[in-house]
């Protein structure tokens, strides 16, 4: 019996990792990769074209809200009036009665809250104008 216990304690736990069966399962994955590759069929995405939009039949009215929560209106690139959110409505119904399918784009200071911009664009909407955009900066 004591050479039966000489023999275990010379064993030494393998160290090493075996990976063979990691390169098994990964070749088998690739060939079932390449394979079903041909098979599948993209889907057609059908993107709109630029070419084919109408160009805008009027210009935009342009209304910035400025520091102060003052509104400028700016037809062709030029202030035409500034008005405060009590004249609003009514500037809002004239349009709308003027030229209902002119936009307006809305531009607003940086240091006003989204909420006084979000408040002129619902009583624009209540007011009758159909068309409201936001404008943006472009860095």
């Amino acid at each position: 019996m004591a050479k039966s216990s000489f023999r275990t304690s010379k064993r030494r736990a393998m160290s090493d990792i075996n990976v063979v069966p990691y390169i098994d399962v990964m070749l088998v994955l690739l060939v079932i990769f390449m394979v079903t590759a041909p098979m599948v069929n993209p889907g057609i995405v059908n993107l709109p074209t630029v070419g084919g939009a109408k160009v805008q039949a009027l210009p935009p009215v342009f209304l910035t809200i400025d520091a102060d929560e003052n509104i400028i209106v700016r037809k062709d690139g030029e202030s035409t009036q500034t008005l405060n959110k009590m004249e609003l409505g009514s500037f809002a119904r004239n349009q709308a009665e003027r030229s209902p399918d002119q936009p307006l784009v809305l531009a607003a200071d940086k240091s006003i809250k989204y909420e006084v911009v979000m408040d002129v664009m619902s009583k624009l909407k209540e007011n009758g104008v159909k068309r409201v955009g936001l404008a943006v900066k472009s860095q």
